[in-house]
């Protein structure tokens, strides 16, 4: 009976490379699919198997484990990241003066989606009022920013020189240029803060001596379900933790072949009375190439698998917000939306 507990539990929480398929596919798991298995949802069983285990942080990327959820819910959690986690963003262009040789639009696209270094929670959605002419900017819902950058010849340049670095001033507008000019009181608000670009060489145009930007841009709030240019993060993405379990001893030639069909790190050599044998020491560094199934003497020594309810997130910010910030506030949305659910439920009649 536990042997057949135990091939139960490895169809239901595994998935399976084989050489031309992938075996046990399906993400969800109703009560009742496997015979003499309760698979029954109970709040204190994931309670007790639901973890999140931090990997890796840095100032802009975070790699962490999220443990005993389904499928459905690390990909709703990857969406949330990508499109409801509000940013700020360039959203209004006004171009006084553009001689350069990039298009008013295209202009305004690049300025767009240079990320602004604002925290998002400190302002307000912006209202816009169709029936006004005008735009209307609020301290509290508008960070104004400025772009005047002129180029000029250098006096002071070699007569036989080439380089447009040493004969033109400003003949490269870098996001460094793009200054913050306060509304209101929010130079006494934001005092401590150095609102602006979050990178200062993202390059905006090239001029020449002659031509001249003079721009005023209006950032506001606003999540990347409404523009990619809300977005915090520059990629949010999800892998099932990879399971490699060899079914025999490999050694010697073998064992050589066995460790180049695999990410470096994933299999080692250890000496074992003067002969290599393959060792499995990181599965987790596997891309799952299935590389090894190519060799006819090593294909049934090794079973390649991933664990199904095992995802490994990584998050990169774009700078804006940290990436564990971004994470948390995540989880704020997810869990709204739940709450959200629950009272729309809890309102309806139901026969």
């Amino acid at each position: 009976m536990s042997d057949i507990r135990s091939n139960v539990e490895e169809v239901r929480n595994r998935v399976i490379l084989q050489e031309f398929s992938v075996k046990n596919v399906h993400t969800t798991n109703f009560p009742g699919n496997y015979p003499g298995y309760d698979d029954t949802w109970d709040m204190r069983t994931f309670q007790k198997s639901f973890r999140i285990d931090v990997a890796q942080m840095t100032d802009n990327l975070m790699e962490f484990d999220m443990v005993g959820i389904d499928a459905a819910i690390a990909n709703a959690f990857r969406r949330i990241l990508l499109a409801e986690v509000p940013t700020m963003a360039i959203e209004k262009v006004f171009i006084y003066n553009n001689t350069s040789i990039v298009q008013d639009e295209v202009l305004a696209q690049r300025l767009g989606l240079i990320p602004i270094k604002a925290d998002p929670f400190l302002f307000e959605y912006k209202t816009i009022d169709k029936d006004s002419a005008e735009e209307d900017v609020s301290e509290i819902d508008t960070i104004q920013l400025s772009l005047k950058v002129k180029c000029t010849r250098n006096v002071k340049a070699s007569k036989d020189s080439s380089d447009p670095q040493e004969l033109y001033l400003n003949n490269k507008v870098y996001s460094r240029d793009i200054k913050w000019v306060p509304i209101g009181n929010q130079a006494d608000v934001f005092a401590d803060s150095s609102i602006g670009p979050v990178h200062d060489d993202i390059l905006i145009a090239l001029l020449r001596p002659g031509q001249e930007l003079d721009i005023v841009m209006h950032c506001v709030k606003g999540i990347g379900k409404d523009h990619a240019k809300f977005s915090p993060v520059a990629t949010a993405s999800y892998r099932l933790l990879p399971e490699i379990t060899l079914l025999d001893t490999v050694q010697g030639e073998k064992a050589e072949r066995l460790k180049r069909c695999f990410s470096q790190g994933v299999i080692e050599l250890e000496e074992v009375n003067g002969s290599k044998i393959a060792k499995v020491v990181n599965s987790r560094l596997d891309t799952c190439s299935r590389e090894v199934l190519r060799h006819d003497d090593l294909k049934n020594v090794v079973k390649l698998g991933r664990v199904r309810d095992h995802f490994i997130f990584s998050v990169e910010s774009t700078g804006i917000l940290p990436p564990n910030v971004l994470v948390a506030e995540a989880i704020k949305v997810l869990m709204a939306k739940c709450q959200r659910l629950l009272n729309e439920l809890d309102s309806t009649d139901i026969e």
